[in-house]
């Protein structure tokens, strides 16, 4: 079992910045990859960003390319969440995600998430 604790999440002002914190309390397979997700009220959960250890590539939604930057660090346990020029329709709640992927597959969405966090509310106000 691996549990992913999540921090950073709060209220800021439309163009501010945050940055959300994941780690895991260890990883359970190769080919290792986490990821944040997002649901807004009323909304269905939507892909933001993903981090592979595999080919420490990152992947971004459309809507969040060039105004959120996502890391991984050596260990291989945390993933960090940069979300710049935040916008009021920013605001969720984001889950970190922990899995696995396949080695030709490079669609996050696709991915395998076994583990979950318990959300972290990013409010954005205009």
């Amino acid at each position: 079992q691996v549990l992913l604790v999540e921090s950073g999440g709060g209220l800021v002002q439309a163009g501010g910045s945050l940055r959300l914190s994941c780690s895991a309390s260890g990883r359970t397979s190769r080919n290792y990859a986490m990821a944040w997700f997002r649901r807004a009220p009323g909304k269905e959960r939507e892909f933001v960003a993903a981090y592979s250890w595999s080919d420490n590539n990152q992947y971004y939604a459309r809507s969040v390319t060039d105004r959120f930057v996502i890391a991984g660090d050596g260990a291989e346990t945390t993933v960090y969440l940069r979300m710049n020029s935040l916008k009021p329709e920013d605001t969720a709640v984001y889950y970190c995600a922990a899995g696995s992927r396949s080695d030709d597959d490079y669609d996050p969405t696709r991915w395998k998430y076994d583990y979950w966090g318990q959300g972290t509310q990013v409010t954005v106000s205009s």
